[in-house]
């Protein structure tokens, strides 16, 4: 298991390298996303989310995969249109990256080890598998593809409440 969740390197889609960290006081949302999948316009209720709670102390962060039946194979810039363009997408986005496997990102490597899901902690299941964190990865909720980003806004406004510092 990786000791420090926040020290986990990260790439944008831009090239910055980002920490879990760089987001420290905040309530963190991850996702992997995808934009070919059956789950795609969760985008725009994720991106919703962001808009409503990000003045508040949430951030979410999009980690496109193209592990579940190929459904991201473009390249950073078709991502960043396509989320942009269709969605209207303004939250950080990141790398395309693997969630399963020996492959898989170590920040869902650990994620996955702190929130097991129906596959325990060795997988995720698809696509928009989320992980909501709170500060200092004290808490780490998982919700399944299926849930859609509303009905994470009870969850998301206790953890603002109870663990986020303005």
């Amino acid at each position: 298991m990786t000791d420090n969740l926040w020290n986990i390197a990260c790439t944008t889609l831009s090239g910055e390298q980002k920490t879990l960290a760089d987001f420290a006081g905040k309530a963190v949302l991850v996702v992997n996303t995808a934009s070919n999948c059956g789950f795609t316009s969760q985008y725009k209720g994720l991106e919703a989310l962001w808009q409503q709670y990000k003045d508040q102390g949430l951030v979410i962060l999009g980690f496109p995969c193209n592990q579940f039946r190929q459904q991201e194979p473009g390249d950073e810039a078709a991502i960043l249109q396509f989320c942009e363009v269709n969605f209207g997408v303004s939250f950080p986005l990141f790398k395309k990256v693997e969630v399963n496997g020996p492959q898989a990102h170590p920040l869902f490597t650990a994620l996955k080890q702190r929130a097991p899901g129906l596959l325990g902690s060795t997988g995720i299941k698809w696509n928009f598998t989320k992980f909501l964190i709170g500060e200092h990865g004290r808490s780490i909720k998982r919700y399944a593809p299926a849930t859609k980003p509303d009905a994470l806004k009870a969850d998301i406004e206790a953890l603002l409440r109870v663990e986020v510092r303005p």
